[in-house]
């Protein structure tokens, strides 16, 4: 890292111990602090100065730890867009607009009207490199890449709406000499002068949209991938591009290739770009159902990262009992608390004072229970609902159900809590969006003849 690259610890993460014990991060970490890396901080700042602060400073943003204080927007000359693109002329001519005055890329896949294309990507000085065959977005970008000779490289769908000051601002990443990609928030836009109630939803509940918080990217954080719409990357690190045979999960498995491969990967949703939502029910549902066709495929390359839920047999048994609502539900509830708030105890160091021992236990114990709940209503509503339709004549299965409609739509309404949306266009569209995804999920599966997407795993086996 540069002399002088800044680095803030994380507002969640706990200092215990005087400072000395850092606890947070994501996936949740208790880290302690030598003396000598202790003394490096100032507050809740640490500036790199030498290897030693390198390290350190690295050791922190790979935990999620701490978060990078964003250095000068990068230079224009060192960064390239590539435009994928298949027809719809009048998106791309938006797209290219506001991207003035990087240079552009645009690999038109095969349109069937190559002429509209052409006169747009010419009119807004853009190069064209024009395919007679159809190769899907990721072989169209890795096309693209081909053409590229800048340090940095941005790939921005045609239906997205980003400006280069966006990313330029993303390139900043770039500073950190580990990160490899950086990606934006992608929040729905609604196009339409009277959006109607599913343009609503999608708009407030994107499936792209991955939060307020920033992270460093990786299987198993607060956010595992970055959705291919927009993307910043340097440009040595994609040395094998996109995979081209992946139609659907192509940015999920990049993601995930080059952080197996050391690199880092961020999510900077202080940048938002717009992405132009479905204008019909059946196109937004479609593809829904084609996001969840593609777990079979990841699973087969990355085993458990695809698991739908991460989930310890204690807390797993605990969330079941609070989704059933029965009169053992409570004691076992408290037992399972106890139990992880002990277990998490045990692994702090040994000098942390009691209390903080204890406090640290129960608030991460409590944390986990409402995970616990949250995963299973998702489970039950979401990735297995024709199990769980099957299964809708057991009383015990309506009761749990009955309890994660509730869950699942107190969780929508808060993250959804900002948003022009309606609650019966809220409970609808996620109630068709969970339909949809869990269609998908098991038409891969069944394509694939394999159950890995939809198989929990135990926190900590991948």
């Amino acid at each position: 890292m540069p002399s002088g690259f800044t680095v803030e610890l994380d507002p969640s993460v706990r200092q215990l111990d005087e400072g000395r014990l850092l606890v947070g991060g994501s996936p949740l970490t208790a880290m302690r602090l030598s003396p000598t890396a202790h003394a490096m901080l100032r507050g809740r700042r640490l500036t790199v100065s030498d290897d030693g602060s390198a390290r350190v400073a690295d050791r922190l943003l790979a935990g999620n730890l701490a978060q990078p204080v964003a250095g000068p927007v990068a230079d224009p000359v060192e960064l390239t867009v590539v435009v994928p693109v298949l027809d719809r002329a009048e998106q791309l001519d938006r797209c290219l607009a506001a991207l003035h005055p990087l240079p552009l890329v645009v690999v038109d896949d095969a349109s069937h009207d190559p002429a509209a294309v052409a006169a747009v990507a010419r009119r807004h000085g853009a190069r064209l490199v024009a395919l007679t065959t159809n190769l899907g977005p990721a072989g169209a970008r890795n096309v693209g890449l081909a053409h590229v000779d800048t340090e940095a490289v941005a790939f921005v769908d045609s239906d997205v709406e980003a400006t280069a000051h966006d990313l330029l601002t993303l390139a900043r990443h770039l500073a950190d000499p580990a990160v490899a990609l950086v990606g934006p928030k992608v929040a729905g836009h609604a196009r339409s002068g009277r959006p109607r109630w599913f343009e609503r939803y999608d708009a407030a509940a994107s499936s792209l949209s991955l939060g307020p918080r920033p992270y460093a990217v990786r299987p198993g954080a607060g956010v595992a991938w970055l959705p291919s719409a927009c993307l910043v990357a340097r440009t040595a690190s994609l040395r094998d591009g996109f995979d081209a045979s992946m139609r659907v999960g192509e940015d999920v498995d990049l993601v995930w290739r080059l952080v197996e491969s050391g690199h880092r990967v961020r999510y900077e949703p202080a940048v938002a770009v717009r992405h132009d939502v479905r204008t019909s029910v059946r196109g937004w549902l479609g593809r829904k159902v084609l996001y969840g066709s593609g777990g079979a495929s990841l699973a087969e390359r990355h085993g458990g990262h695809v698991a739908p839920a991460v989930l310890s047999p204690g807390l797993a048994v605990a969330g079941a009992a609070v989704l059933l609502r029965r009169r053992w539900s409570a004691p076992v509830a408290a037992a399972a608390l106890v139990h992880a708030g002990v277990t998490v105890a045990k692994v702090l160091p040994g000098d942390v004072r009691r209390r903080d021992r204890a406090g640290v236990g129960a608030v991460l114990a409590a944390r986990g229970l409402g995970w616990a709940v949250r995963q299973e209503s998702a489970l039950l509503l979401r990735h297995w609902w024709p199990l769980t339709a099957l299964a809708l004549p057991v009383p015990a299965v309506r009761r749990a159900v009955a309890t994660a409609l509730v869950v699942d739509t107190l969780v929508a309404l808060g993250e959804t809590l900002d948003d022009d949306l309606d609650l019966p266009a809220l409970v609808v569209g996620r109630r068709l969006d969970d339909g949809a995804y869990g269609l998908g999920l098991w038409l891969g599966a069944l394509r694939a003849r394999s159950t890995a997407a939809l198989r929990p795993r135990r926190p900590g086996r991948r």
